[in-house]
């Protein structure tokens, strides 16, 4: 019966401390480079650049837009692939939408699908990133 104890106890211990570490995902961190660019039915829009410190305490890239706040939430790893809902609210109203990056070393790509409210139209962004150097 002890040594069910303690089996169970080790178990518990390794699982807690598995959660407690954090994702293990292939992803050096620092500041990265993230290029993106905008797909809608009928309409594209050119690829933008900006930079971001992307830590393994935030390992979803994201882009402050004027008037728009947005919120990531349940983000799950598996392997090097980051999974994650976003919610953003502005003046259109509240979009809603998934995101996906795998992440290779000093490199990811991915993409956010967003759909804006009442009009059901899906925008599809497509990134892509590399790691330029150390956070500043």
């Amino acid at each position: 019966m002890l040594k069910k104890i303690f089996a169970i106890s080790a178990i518990l211990l390794f699982s807690a401390s598995t959660v407690l570490a954090g994702p293990d995902v292939n992803m050096k961190e620092g500041l990265w480079e993230i290029t993106s660019g905008v797909k809608m039915p009928g309409m594209s829009m050119p690829p933008s650049t900006h930079t971001q410190c992307i830590t393994k305490d935030d390992l979803v890239p994201q882009k402050a837009q004027p008037g728009q706040e947005c919120q990531a939430t349940d983000v799950q790893y598996k392997g090097n692939t980051v999974t994650w809902k976003i919610e953003c609210s502005g003046q259109s109203g509240v979009m809603t939408g998934t995101g996906r990056i795998t992440y290779n070393g000093d490199s990811f790509v991915g993409q956010v699908e967003i759909t804006m409210p009442g009009q059901g139209m899906k925008m599809t962004t497509h990134m892509k990133g590399r790691r330029i150097g150390d956070c500043k």
